[in-house]
């Protein structure tokens, strides 16, 4: 009971703290860590010690699986040049610069426990990305590349942490070790992510039950993740390769209504474990402070220097990548140098997250032969790179978007390839009808040649903007009055005796869905 209530006491301070952020006009995320900081010393407060496994194991892998699902495979694929040079480039650029400049300014610590420090602040947050990036209204292709380097990033860290980990704790680490360890984390990874999707797949085509759809959904990524661990493969990657195939072949996987109930099962864990997530990072400060000896200017200093590598790398590394690619003339064909606006808006979107600080808690206590080092130091230096990126960076970052006046997705033509496809949808809808008209009443049958209509009317109608009502918004809108007073009639039956609270709840269910799909089409 005393170790539920705090839980529960988070979970009620994070949701609470979004319902701010959300009437405030703030991005949620960076309330959170706020709070957390101030939470962090108010007397009495519960605290709870981050622990590695818990974010690594318990946290991620359902954020990283929700996070593939979503991700367009086509998007994807279409962007590997750019997502790799930033998940796996700029991760080794970012890693080996910290790394440098923090042994020469603290010389008598080895590099490679320095370098060890470079791979946990080097990669942006999945789940800050995520969550920041989509709020911002950002352009598509932007998400795109975000979101994916923020997929693949973790693993390339994590496999540098690992190798540099064995360097310190006095395990000989040559070429041979390095690219077998790289061999079993990456390629294990995708070997296991691949077979995890090839069997929940298969589970899910045999699975009828929307609740053990969402029951399957939930277990896979854990499944996946421990699997993985189990033979020294890449967790991260294993999770991302089975979320990218599943949400790839969803449609064809998932009933509608399995799909409705895990979309919103979905909404529900990553609301929940989002807020939670950057509210523990907050809290942490205490923990952080509490062995953090090192003399005041020389520990404004090494944070100084540390968060300035971390921001210049970035931007030192995307010009050239972004630019530089483009001289090879089969890549300027089929890809045109983009305006110096988005490389720059993609180097200010290098927010880092919990990964970073579950990275830094997991640094070895000692080096080799027990050799202490100023491990508190580098746990200060990592939670600094959280907050000053993600509350500095992310909530500057819708200003920067402005500033720059990035070209946005164009609505119309989004709206005129919808159209133009639920045109050729009707087409094949209005065909399939007429193979099957006669084995239905004609009355039935020219219903349904109507709501064909009407679905591809309301198509071209978004093609209309303006502020002028739509037939199909006026139909929602009176269809709306007529729900609400249905369910007033519903209701006072219940209330009167004249029918069961079962009859009640299978009538709100019917009036819900409608409502909702109603929601649906006026929100596009």
């Amino acid at each position: 009971m005393e170790s539920l209530f705090p839980v529960v006491v988070f979970l009620a301070i994070a949701t609470l703290g979004a319902a701010l952020a959300r009437r405030l006009g703030l991005l949620a995320p960076i309330l959170l860590v706020v709070l957390g900081l101030a939470l962090s010393f108010l007397p009495g407060f519960p605290q709870i010690h981050l622990e590695p496994e818990l974010v690594l194991i318990g946290i991620l892998p359902p954020l990283l699986y929700v996070a593939a699902l979503e991700t367009s495979v086509p998007a994807f694929k279409n962007n590997i040049r750019p997502i790799l040079l930033l998940a796996v480039g700029l991760v080794l650029f970012t890693a080996f610069a910290v790394g440098f400049v923090l042994h020469l300014l603290l010389p008598q610590v080895p590099f490679a426990i320095c370098l060890a420090l470079g791979a946990v602040v080097a990669p942006p947050d999945a789940v800050a990305a995520t969550a920041v990036a989509r709020r911002v209204g950002l352009p598509r292709r932007v998400v795109t590349i975000l979101e994916g380097e923020s997929l693949v990033n973790d693993a390339t860290a994590l496999v540098l942490l690992r190798v540099a980990t064995m360097a310190t704790i006095g395990t000989t680490v040559g070429t041979a070790d390095v690219a077998v360890e790289v061999l079993r984390a990456t390629g294990g990874g995708i070997l296991i992510g691949a077979l995890g999707a090839v069997v929940f797949g298969f589970l899910h085509r045999r699975i009828s039950d929307p609740l053990l759809d969402n029951a399957l959904s939930l277990i896979i990524p854990f499944a996946v993740v421990f699997t993985a661990e189990h033979v020294h493969a890449s967790g991260v990657v294993a999770v991302v390769v089975t979320g990218l195939a599943l949400g790839h072949k969803l449609p064809q996987l998932l009933s509608a209504a399995s799909r409705l109930q895990t979309g919103a099962f979905w909404r529900l864990v990553r609301f929940l474990l989002e807020g939670l997530v950057f509210l523990l990072v907050g809290l942490q400060l205490r923990d952080v402070l509490r062995d953090l000896d090192e003399p005041a200017g020389s520990l404004v200093l090494i944070t100084v220097a540390v968060l300035a590598t971390v921001f210049l790398t970035r931007f030192v590394w995307l010009f050239p990548a972004t630019y530089l690619a483009r001289l090879v003339p089969r890549i300027r064909r089929r890809d045109e140098a983009p305006s110096p606006k988005i490389p720059i808006i993609i180097g200010w979107a290098g927010m880092r997250g919990v990964v970073t600080l579950a990275a830094a808690l997991a640094l070895p206590l000692t080096l080799a032969e027990d050799e202490p080092y100023p491990r508190a130091l580098f746990i200060w230096l990592a939670f600094a790179v959280i907050v000053v990126t993600l509350v500095g960076q992310g909530a500057t970052l819708p200003m920067v978007a402005r500033r720059l006046k990035l070209p946005q997705d164009d609505p119309v033509q989004d709206a005129l390839s919808a159209a133009g496809v639920q045109q050729q949808a009707s087409r094949a809808a209005r065909d399939r009808l007429e193979e099957l008209a006669d084995s239905a009443p004609a009355a039935v049958v020219d219903r349904l040649r109507r709501v064909q209509e009407d679905r591809t009317n309301m198509a071209w109608e978004r093609l209309g903007g303006g502020e002028r009502e739509t037939p199909s918004q006026a139909y929602g809108r009176l269809r709306q009055e007529m729900i609400d007073a249905e369910r007033d009639v519903f209701r006072a039956a219940r209330d009167s005796g004249r029918i069961p609270e079962e009859v009640l709840v299978q009538a709100y269910r019917d009036l819900d869905l409608e409502e909702s799909l109603l929601r649906q089409e006026v929100d596009q």
